[in-house]
């Protein structure tokens, strides 16, 4: 195992721990889909792809006809007493932790409400979660107390969080910004169709400063950020900073399919040190996006070594919710950096 690690550590500069290679082997042996395995591995996808690679030149894996395990690998395996990785996932709530039942009519409208939406596009680094997952992120609120009668902010809306916050009639008020004025356009249309007045919509690139309106007037904050540490400070930070003091609320989605545990560690500290904020709930797997139409443009297909484009939504995300208190600080200052903003060792989807 060692002489493994080694070799892969040779190939990328992500963090590369013995566990890592378990986890990609355990995932080869329930799947020969290499967008499976990265699913299932939950490593990031540029490391998954250095040691498979260094599994395929070490002769344990071949990539004929997906990835499959050769004689040897299989008895490396046996070896050092890995099984296979299983999904005993919630059936009912798919790991969401929150009943859709109540809320149907909710989702059917918003699958109807949005059917003709604005496509992801990769310059924006865009993609949208399941209708599914964003109704599940209103009932999510709706439980914790920070929904009915609140006002919302929603920094970035990809998944069109805002609308579902519309329909569902449940905030006071509701303010949402993006960089795409495709989006904001259809937000506005959707608003006007249904008689929503209660919102304010921007098109806003979050790398400035917020506006004053934006700052210390909201209780809840929702966005779904880029992964660099850079841009969690960008996104997650601006949305501290809406918010008007002690015990309010913040959700965001972190994968890791783009950042390691070291990453997540570095995400903490800024989460605890910088803004003083208590991390309330880690929902595994919470956020389960569709594939988006430019997977073959993306650093991802560069990397992979068999080109096949996804079967299933194998990108997800885990909800994080936090809350602030006394000293809690958001960021407010202009963001200077330009595409490392969306990029670094580990990105993928860019």
């Amino acid at each position: 195992m060692r002489e493994i690690v080694e070799k892969v550590k040779t190939k990328t500069r992500i963090p590369v721990y013995e566990r890592s290679v378990e986890n990609v082997l355990s995932a080869v042996l329930a799947s020969d889909d290499i967008w499976r395995i990265v699913d299932l591995s939950e490593e990031p996808l540029p490391l998954v792809v250095a040691i498979l690679e260094t599994l395929n030149e070490l002769g344990y894996v071949s990539f004929e006809d997906g990835v499959k395990l050769t004689e040897r690998g299989l008895s490396f395996l046996e070896e050092m007493g890995i099984g296979k990785r299983v999904d005993y996932t919630c059936t009912h709530c798919a790991g969401k932790t929150v009943d859709l039942n109540p809320f149907s009519d909710l989702l059917e409208q918003f699958k109807e409400i949005t059917k003709d939406r604005p496509q992801p596009k990769h310059e924006f680094d865009q993609a949208y979660v399941t209708p599914e997952t964003t109704i599940a992120r209103v009932v999510l609120m709706h439980i914790r107390g920070d929904l009915e009668n609140k006002e919302v902010f929603v920094l970035g809306d990809d998944d069109l969080t805002s609308i579902a916050l519309m329909l569902s009639g449940l905030p006071k008020r509701i303010a949402v910004l993006d960089i795409d004025e495709r989006l904001t356009k259809f937000i506005e249309r959707v608003a006007d169709e249904i008689g929503y007045n209660d919102i304010d919509i921007f098109t806003f690139d979050l790398r400035k400063p917020l506006p004053d309106y934006a700052l210390h007037k909201f209780d809840t904050f929702i966005t779904d950020p880029p992964e660099t540490i850079e841009a969690i400070r960008a996104f997650v930070g601006r949305g501290i900073a809406t918010l008007k003091g002690p015990r309010c609320a913040g959700y965001f989605g972190i994968t890791r399919r783009e950042s390691s545990l070291d990453k997540w560690r570095e995400i903490q500290r800024l989460l605890i040190n910088e803004f003083n904020v208590v991390i309330t709930d880690v929902i595994r797997n919470f956020n389960e996006y569709v594939n988006w139409g430019y997977a073959e443009e993306t650093r991802a297909w560069r990397l992979i070594p068999i080109k096949s484009l996804p079967k299933h939504n194998w990108y997800k995300s885990y909800m994080f919710r936090i809350e602030t208190l006394e000293g809690s600080r958001g960021f407010e200052d202009e963001i200077t950096v330009g595409s490392e903003l969306y990029n670094d060792e580990e990105a993928s989807t860019t």
